[in-house]
């Protein structure tokens, strides 16, 4: 075997890094997109696949990222066109049991991703955007190739649904609620 033949080309030295690096940061973006540990592993999976799978080489491991985390959030969007059906008979499903915590702080991480789950794709993708990844209305109209109009839009909608809901109290039962 030549040298060459035990070195790995250049994409597969990106890909290796990047999960290294940033498996973590991508899974839990993949997570606050979708809500669920399952899903995110399979949206960080497909969207490498994607990503890489055509043998690009030039990426940086910033670049790769990018390219990752768009794929992830494209890849969601789209499943959320296919399962929109799905959500009219979710509540059908079973609820995992869950144990009752005392740290207001997980109460109010786990309410607020019970919000998050309420949410239509898109909204969901702009709320993420917005405060999780810190994009302006304009950045994410450009990755969500939309207007700023309708980024905005979203955003109201989806912060008036989360609103009245927790004004509701149309949270998961986690123990007592403060307030």
């Amino acid at each position: 075997m030549t040298e060459t033949e035990n070195t790995p080309a250049r994409w597969e030295d990106v890909v290796t890094q990047l999960v290294e690096e940033r498996g973590q940061a991508l899974t839990r973006y993949a997570y606050l997109i979708s809500g669920n540990k399952e899903d995110a592993s399979d949206l960080v999976h497909d969207a490498l696949v994607k990503t890489f799978g055509r043998l690009r080489n030039g990426f940086s491991i910033a670049s790769a990222e990018a390219y990752v985390r768009r794929a992830i959030l494209n890849t969601y969007l789209d499943r959320g066109r296919r399962i929109s059906r799905w959500r009219k008979i979710a509540h059908l499903t079973a609820e995992p049991d869950t144990q009752p915590s005392s740290d207001v702080d997980t109460e109010t991480r786990l309410d607020l991703q019970s919000q998050l789950m309420k949410l239509r794709p898109r909204e969901r993708a702009c709320i993420v955007l917005r405060y999780y990844e810190d994009l302006k209305v304009d950045d994410i109209a450009e990755t969500l190739q939309i207007s700023s109009g309708a980024v905005k839009r979203y955003l109201s909608d989806a912060l008036a649904r989360m609103a009245v809901s927790l004004d509701r109290g149309e949270t998961h039962d986690l123990g007592s609620h403060h307030g």
